[in-house]
C-alpha cells in the first residue's frame, strides 16, 4: 500500500495538475513500516491507472483561489502541483518515456523510497555506487555496463569537484572489477596537472606512472622504433603542414625504409649528397648552410673546418674557395680538395632524434637540387625539429620491443613546457588508437579508454598559440577518435573546466554527462544545446550546485539525477586540495618555517 495525496484535475498535453489534500504537506511519512518522501519539486509521485503506475516528477506548485458557490465574498485556496510523466511502472519493470497519461480523477500516491532504485539506479547489489541522490540523501548504483562503453563528459568550474567525481568513478571501478579487467582493457590518464600520479585510483600493482619533464630529465614515455619512424608520428611530433611539409616527410621515411637494410646505408647516402653538392650542373646556395649542419650532427671537426673556406658565387652561381677555386660539375675541384676527407668519414651512433634531423637536412638538399621543394616551404620544419629536439629527448625514450603495460598508465605533464603539452597527448592518442584499430575484432573483445583531465588545454578550438592549419589537424584526429572509436571499443572521458572552448564536434558526440557548477553563460548555453536529455529543472540548477554535487545525464541514465558524490579518502583524493590558509598562516607554520 502507498499513501493517498491527490487527484488528477487537469491535463495539457503531457503536463499534468493534480490537487493536493489538505494532510499531504510532510516533508518525511512512515507508513506500514516504509519510507515515504513528501511532495516537492523534483521529488517523484506516481499516479494509478488500472495496473500501470505512471511515475511523475513534480515541477511546479500553485495556489487557486476559489470561491464559495453560496457566498461569492468568501474564498478558500486548493493546493494544485504541476507534474511532468517520465515513465511507467507495468509487470513491476519501469520504463523510461511516456506511453500513458492518466485521466481526470486518478488517484495520485507517494512513491515508496526502496523503488528508487527500480527508477535510477536498476540494481545496487552490484556495488558501484559513487554517491548518493541529493534530494532523497539515497545511494544509487550507477549501470558501469551501460557507463563505460561510452564517451563520458566531467565538466564543471574550478572547485566544483569534478576531479573528485572523476576519481571516484574509476576508484570504484577498479576496486570492483580490477581483476577482470586485467588481460582485455587498458585505460591511459593524460594528467596535465599532475593529479593522479600518488595513490589514486588503484595500487601500483595494476599501474605505470610516467612523470614527464622538459627541465630536468626523469620518466619517458616508451614508443617502438617503428612507431617513431612512422610519417603520422613525426608529422604529430614536429607539426608538419599536411600539404608540404608531411609529404617531405613522407620522403624521409620512404627513403630510409628503403635502404635501412644496407649495411652503412645511411654513410653512403650522406657521401653521395656531399659529393652532388659539389659537382651537380646547377647547385644550390641553400644546400652549404644545410650540409654545414650536417656536418656538425657527425660531430667531423675537419671536414666542418673545410667547409669554412666555401663561398657562393652569386653572378656564376656556383661555388668556390680560396678566391679562385670554382667546384664544377667536372668534379676536378671535389675531388682534389673534399674527396678524401669525405670518404674517411665514418658515421657514428646517432640515436634516432640525431638520425632524423640528419635524413631531414640530406633528404632537403637532394629535393633542392632536383627542384622538388622550395626552401622556404621546408626550412619553419627544420627549424622547429631544432626547437622540439632538446624537450623531446627527455620525455620519449625509442625502444625497438614493445614493454609490457599494465592495465592503467598515467602520464603527467604537469613539468612539461607547453609546445610538449600540445604535440604529446596527440602522440599518446595515436599510440593507442591506431594500433588497437588495426588489431581489434567486430564485436570488439578489447578496449581501450583514453582520461583527459583538463581536456580544454588540447581540444580546444580557439587557441591561438599554433597556426591554424595545425589546429584543424589536431582536432581532426579526436574528433575522429570521439566519432569512429565506440565501433572499435575505444572510449574517450573528458575532463574540462570550459566545455565552451572544447570543439562542439567533440561535445556532440559525448554520451553522458556529469555536469557540475557552471556559471559562465557561453559553458551554460552549449551544455543547454548539446545535451537533449536535461530538463529544465536540472538546468536552472546547474549554476547553484553545491561542491561535489553533479546532475547525471545521457544515453545510459532513464531520467537525470542530481547526485552528491562521495569524497574520497584523503590518501585517494587527487592532488587538487585548495590550499588551507588558517593553516598556512598560523602559529604553527611560523615556527616550522624558521625551523626548516
Amino acid at each position: 500500500m502507498s499513501i493517498l495525496v491527490g487527484e488528477v484535475i487537469g491535463i495539457n498535453g503531457i503536463k499534468i495538475t493534480i490537487k493536493l489534500f489538505e494532510d499531504s504537506n510532510k516533508d518525511t511519512l512512515y507508513y506500514d513500516g516504509r519510507i515515504f518522501k513528501g511532495v516537492s519539486i523534483r521529488e517523484l509521485v506516481k499516479i494509478k491507472r488500472g495496473f500501470k503506475d505512471i511515475i511523475c516528477i513534480v515541477e511546479g506548485e500553485f495556489l487557486d483561489e476559489k470561491k464559495y458557490i453560496d457566498n461569492d465574498q468568501k474564498r478558500y485556496y486548493i493546493r494544485t502541483v504541476e507534474l511532468r510523466p517520465i515513465g511507467y511502472f507495468e509487470r513491476k519493470k519501469f520504463n523510461e518515456g511516456i506511453k500513458y497519461l492518466p485521466l481526470i480523477k486518478d488517484k495520485v500516491y507517494l512513491l515508496e523510497e526502496d523503488k528508487l532504485p527500480d527508477i535510477f539506479g536498476r540494481n545496487n547489489n552490484d556495488g558501484f555506487i559513487i554517491g548518493k541522490l541529493l534530494k532523497e540523501d539515497y545511494p544509487i548504483s550507477l549501470d558501469w555496463k551501460r557507463l563505460f562503453n561510452t564517451h563520458i563528459g566531467i565538466f564543471g568550474n574550478t572547485g566544483s569537484g569534478k576531479s573528485n567525481t572523476l576519481t571516484k568513478l574509476y576508484t570504484t571501478l577498479f576496486e570492483n572489477k580490477i581483476k577482470y579487467i586485467k588481460g582485455k582493457s587498458k585505460f591511459v590518464v593524460i594528467d596535465f596537472n599532475g593529479e593522479y600520479t600518488s595513490e589514486q585510483l588503484t595500487t601500483a600493482e595494476y599501474k605505470s606512472v610516467y612523470k614527464l619533464n622538459t627541465n630536468n630529465e626523469e620518466d619517458k614515455f616508451p614508443l617502438i622504433e617503428s612507431e617513431f619512424w612512422n610519417v603520422e608520428s613525426l608529422s604529430i611530433l614536429f607539426q608538419a603542414t599536411p600539404n608540404t611539409q608531411k609529404p617531405f616527410i613522407n620522403r624521409v621515411v620512404s627513403s630510409r625504409n628503403k635502404y635501412n637494410n644496407s649495411p652503412n646505408s645511411l654513410e653512403i647516402y650522406f657521401k653521395k649528397t656531399f659529393e652532388r653538392i659539389f659537382t651537380v650542373a646547377l647547385p644550390k646556395a641553400d644546400s652549404l648552410d644545410l650540409i654545414r649542419e650536417v656536418v656538425s650532427i657527425i660531430e667531423n671537426e675537419r671536414l666542418h673546418n673545410k667547409l669554412k673556406e666555401v663561398n657562393w658565387n652569386g653572378t656564376r652561381l656556383t661555388f668556390y674557395m680560396n678566391g679562385n677555386i670554382y667546384f664544377n660539375s667536372d668534379s676536378n675541384s671535389y675531388d682534389q680538395h673534399f674527396k678524401a676527407l669525405v670518404d674517411e668519414v665514418s658515421m657514428p651512433e646517432l640515436g634516432v632524434f640525431n638520425e632524423f634531423k640528419l635524413r631531414c637536412h640530406l633528404q632537403l638538399i637532394n629535393d633542392l637540387i632536383l627542384g622538388f621543394v622550395q626552401y622556404e616551404f621546408i626550412q619553419p620544419l627544420l627549424k622547429r625539429i631544432d626547437a622540439s629536439l632538446n624537450s623531446l629527448r627527455k620525455v620519449i625514450a625509442v625502444t625497438r620491443e614493445h614493454l609490457d603495460s599494465k592495465v592503467i598508465t598515467i602520464i603527467s605533464l604537469r613539468k612539461c613546457n607547453q609546445d610538449i603539452k600540445k604535440i604529446l597527448p596527440l602522440l599518446i592518442s595515436k599510440h593507442y588508437y591506431q594500433p588497437h584499430k588495426d588489431s581489434v575484432s567486430n564485436p570488439p573483445k578489447k578496449t581501450v579508454h583514453l582520461i583527459i583531465d583538463e581536456a580544454h588545454n588540447i581540444l580546444s578550438h580557439q587557441s591561438t598559440r599554433e597556426s591554424e592549419s595545425w589546429k584543424d589537424y589536431r582536432l581532426e584526429q579526436f574528433e575522429e577518435i570521439i566519432k569512429e572509436g565506440r565501433k572499435f571499443g575505444f572510449f574517450l572521458t573528458l575532463s574540462s573546466q570550459r566545455p565552451a572552448d572544447i570543439s562542439p564536434t567533440i561535445m556532440s558526440q559525448i554520451h553522458n554527462f556529469f555536469i557540475h557548477k557552471l556559471v559562465n553563460d557561453r559553458d551554460l548555453f552549449l551544455i543547454d544545446n548539446a545535451i537533449s536529455t536535461l530538463d529544465n529543472i536540472s538546468k536552472n540548477m546547474i549554476p547553484n550546485l553545491s561542491k561535489g554535487c553533479c546532475i547525471v545525464t545521457g544515453t545510459s541514465f532513464d531520467i537525470p539525477m542530481v547526485l552528491q558524490v562521495d569524497l574520497l579518502d584523503k590518501t585517494q583524493q587527487p592532488d587538487s586540495e585548495d590550499v588551507d590558509l588558517a593553516l598556512l598562516w598560523s602559529d604553527n607554520q611560523i615556527d616550522q618555517n624558521e625551523e626548516e
